[in-house]
């Protein structure tokens, strides 16, 4: 069972971000970075158009979620 901070989950309901989406992002993510200290998760959406970040801290904490169409700006590699 992931843990929530409060920020993540007022950050989600303000920009329509379903739990699943975060759930599936972090179960089976296209990607997993290192950023500050932190595990970043990310997943291309099936528009492909969009990518989610889950930013969870070293104590397994959902810290904070978006969604971007910046994807080639986040994304190392190939999608």
């Amino acid at each position: 069972m992931l843990d929530f901070s409060k920020h993540a989950l007022e950050q989600m309901e303000a920009r329509g971000i379903e739990r699943d989406i975060v759930e599936n992002s972090i179960s089976r993510p296209d990607q997993i970075l290192k950023e500050e200290g932190n595990t970043v998760y990310q997943s291309v959406l099936a528009d492909k158009k969009h990518l989610i970040r889950v930013f969870v801290n070293d104590k397994n904490r959902v810290i904070t979620v978006y969604k971007t169409s910046k994807i080639r700006k986040y994304y190392e590699g190939k999608i």
